[in-house]
């Protein structure tokens, strides 16, 4: 296939967090993995007042710069040879395909299990297919809100909410992912509006998805607003016959950053 792949293990890529951890969302849950925390995002999610903004804002909303290179991705690796999972979060990971290709030659020579998380924005192709592709299509319940204060108290404009829809319900790019790669997991971010369930049916539908591979998911960036939600997305998923997932790392350490 011979992708472009990154050529200066030294130069700073956009990656602002890299640490050992426990997955803490999805089906590999609880797995000690690698995450790699990619900046810059599409989308520019709100979850109201119950949810509040994107949990990892500084990676979307207000985007730091990267402060990392493979080479510090590669020490990680040698660092901890016991763990064999490699997360890719972000913001939108897919913004640098270099970087996931240079990651899934890494996670092949290494035998390391990769799970890619993405709001589905654009399709992807490595070298290597990576094993698990979290979807995480967003509903309406995610749209930010007019002259709303964003967490640098900037106030959201038109252009800030259309930032957000321009790639929001991408499925020609999610069905492409679903394909090319090996595995996949649709998250949805749940709340018990009575129009909800109808939009994860609808696209569960449109992807033609399996059921079983769907998750619903509590909103909230603070473990005050997880612990909310918590029983309210666990009771719509028992009585629609989905799999919930809470979100460990939040109840852990609350809104710390790097966990």
């Amino acid at each position: 296939m011979n992708l472009k792949r990154i050529s200066d293990y030294h130069k700073t890529l956009a990656i602002i967090e890299l640490y050992p951890c426990l997955q803490g969302e999805g089906a590999r849950r609880g797995h000690p993995s690698f995450a790699i925390r990619t900046t810059g995002c599409t989308h520019r999610c709100y979850f109201g007042e119950d949810g509040g903004w994107c949990d990892t804002w500084y990676s979307s909303i207000h985007a730091d710069k990267g402060c990392f290179s493979f080479k510090d991705i590669l020490k990680l690796v040698e660092k901890h040879p016991h763990i064999k999972e490699i997360m890719l979060t972000g913001g939108s990971p897919t913004m640098h395909p270099e970087l996931l290709n240079e990651i899934s030659h890494l996670a092949h020579s290494h035998k390391l299990f990769v799970t890619l998380e993405t709001e589905g924005s654009h399709f992807i192709q490595t070298d290597h297919p990576f094993d698990l592709i979290s979807l995480s299509p967003k509903l309406s319940n995610a749209s930010p809100v007019l002259n709303t204060l964003t967490p640098k108290n900037k106030t959201v404009t038109e252009s800030f909410i259309k930032q957000h829809h321009k790639y929001r319900l991408n499925y020609r790019a999610m069905r492409e992912m679903m394909d090319y790669h090996k595995d996949y997991q649709l998250k949805f971010v749940c709340d018990n509006h009575p129009e909800r369930l109808q939009e994860i049916l609808m696209i569960i539908d449109e992807l033609g998805a399996l059921h079983d591979k769907v998750y619903l998911m509590p909103a909230g960036s603070t473990r005050e607003e997880m612990v909310k939600q918590y029983p309210i997305i666990m009771d719509i998923a028992l009585q629609h016959g989905f799999k919930f997932t809470g979100r460990d790392h939040i109840i852990a350490y609350d809104d710390k950053i790097g966990v």
